[in-house]
């Protein structure tokens, strides 16, 4: 009978093996729950000598607790309770502690509890198969148990690993420049698997180090490893062929368009190196910061572009300046002297002296064309330094009406400055151009003999000047575009220049630390104004 009881209980064993092969539960695979730090790592395996002692320390402890509930119940229905054992197990301590409390159960109530008593013996076959019965069900149960825990653990796992990609993906999205795409990078790597990391990018047709963690150092042999998987696509480093003697395991980041970097993870030994349910996370990782990379250097690539494309339009208005803005005066001196010079005989002395007039003002123009683009030039080139000192800001207003000579005679132009204003530390030289480019502009679209006003005052604890005319309407849409390079409002098309007055008035008033804006007339007609914080700034 005894040996029947042991086939029976191997056959049982063998049918709980096969069923838990079948139905695809292997702990192995499973991953625990627990801090991101924990990420993908396995659960305990299938057997573990830890789950021992409490399944049968509880076997035995309701055998003892049998003796004094026994007399009340029937012994046969003690077999209820060692099944309840099993479950219990099963939840908390595993496969190991479930199947010892299943086998030594079974044991214990057949020694103890089954007819005849202190004896292995079965004096029934309906023993038997309450024997049986208990086994198998005990079994079953604990690995069914077993098998909806480690469900669960990887369930939870399979949130964790979502989040953390989640999470990862959430920062590289909101980064555009490489360097802090790197950080990124190593900020979430580190923390996803306790790995210092080495990023490599391709660089003037060589392998070159962009980021290192803290603390380490790359040498020779592991540069070698690097370039090595950079050219063949494939995996080495720290116990890995080939360069096993490395302390980095390095990987390819690669995407569609090929391998676009290596990426090394630190392992201080070959022990060390990530299971592989990590390697399948770290995978995603890899996959994840390659894509951010290419677009990191895409948009260097677009932004790199979108400069030629400037640098393009610069160069093809600088020509059609030079075409149309500088060839008009020059075509007005050149015939004009040529006039007084051959036709001096044949011209009365007012016709010369309009000639020679109307020559002079074209080549007052044209220097203050030659200027603008110079003035353009040295900003664009940031090469614009304001020297401040206290200035008088009469001798200002003063200095741009002068500059504009003949040109101010054509309008009738008031300046009303409040009395009393102290002196304003600028750089005098830029703040009279930027007072003639105004002027300059508001001559050019005014109707004839309208009115100039130019206003200063003290506004918010800064000196503000102010140039008005009733001239054309700004469209108010465009208002925020006249200080741009080139840009020429619709009203503007047939009046000369080249667009950049007023864009170096913006740069000579920035270069301030001012602001400068235009606005509508409430009686028709813009003002321009521009204001000057009356301390210095560094």
């Amino acid at each position: 009978m005894h040996q029947e009881f042991s086939q029976a209980a191997s056959t049982v064993l063998s049918a709980g093996e096969e069923s838990e092969r079948l139905s695809g539960v292997h702990s192995s695979n499973r991953l625990l729950p627990g801090p991101l730090l924990r990420l993908a790592h396995g659960v305990a395996a299938t057997w573990t000598w830890r789950g021992v002692l409490p399944g049968l320390s509880l076997s035995i402890l309701l055998t003892i607790a049998g003796f004094w509930i026994g007399p009340v119940i029937k012994g046969t229905n003690l077999a209820i309770l060692y099944m309840l054992a099993v479950v219990f197990s099963a939840l908390r301590w595993g496969r190991s502690a479930a199947i010892v409390s299943a086998v030594f159960g079974a044991f214990l109530f057949d020694y103890f509890f089954v007819p005849p008593q202190r004896t292995f013996a079965l004096g029934d076959v309906w023993d038997l198969i309450t024997l049986i019965g208990l086994l198998a069900v005990g079994l079953t149960v604990s690995m069914l148990t077993v098998a909806a825990r480690e469900e669960a653990h990887s369930a939870k796992s399979r949130e964790e690993r979502t989040a953390v990609l989640y999470s990862f993906t959430q920062s590289l999205a909101a980064e555009i420049e490489l360097d802090r795409i790197l950080g990124a990078i190593d900020a979430h790597l580190t923390k996803a698997f306790r790995r210092p990391v080495a990023i490599l990018l391709p660089e003037s047709a060589s392998l070159k180090l962009r980021f290192l963690s803290r603390g380490l150092e790359l040498t020779g042999p592991e540069k070698a490893a690097a370039e090595w998987v950079f050219a063949n696509s494939g995996e080495a480093g720290c116990g890995a062929e080939p360069f096993p003697e490395s302390r980095f395991r390095f990987r390819a980041l690669k995407t569609g368009r090929g391998v676009i970097g290596v990426l090394g993870l630190f392992s201080s030994n070959a022990a060390g190196v990530l299971p592989a349910g990590q390697q399948q996370l770290l995978g995603t990782f890899l996959n994840q910061a390659a894509l951010a990379i290419t677009r990191a250097n895409l948009a260097k690539q677009a932004q790199r572009a979108e400069l030629l494309q400037e640098t393009d339009k610069l160069q093809k208005a600088l020509l059609n300046s030079v075409s149309h803005d500088l060839r008009t005066p020059l075509v007005s001196i050149i015939g004009g002297l040529n006039s007084v010079l051959h036709d001096s005989a044949v011209l009365d002395e007012v016709t010369q002296r309009a000639l020679l007039e109307t020559a002079r003002d074209e080549a007052v123009r044209l220097n203050r064309l030659i200027q603008n683009l110079l003035d353009m030039s040295r900003l664009e080139g940031g090469a614009i330094l304001a020297r401040t000192e206290p200035c008088d800001v009469h001798d200002v207003v003063g200095a741009a009406l002068e500059q504009l000579g003949e040109a101010a005679h054509s309008h009738p132009i008031s300046a009303s400055v409040d009395p009393g204003l102290p002196l304003v530390p600028m750089d005098h030289a830029l703040i009279v151009q930027v007072l003639v480019n105004l002027l300059d502009n508001a001559l050019k679209y005014s109707p004839a003999a309208a009115p100039i006003e130019i206003g200063a005052r003290l506004e918010h604890g800064q000196l503000q000047i102010r140039v008005g005319s009733a001239g054309n309407e700004i469209p108010g849409q465009e208002l925020d575009r006249v200080f741009d390079k080139f840009f020429r409002g619709s009203s503007a098309r047939s009046s000369r220049g080249a667009g950049l007055g007023l864009s170096i008035c913006k740069g000579f008033v920035e270069a301030h630390h001012g602001r400068i804006w235009a606005q509508r007339r409430r009686q028709g007609g813009t003002d321009f104004a521009f204001s000057l914080p009356l301390g210095a700034k560094a």
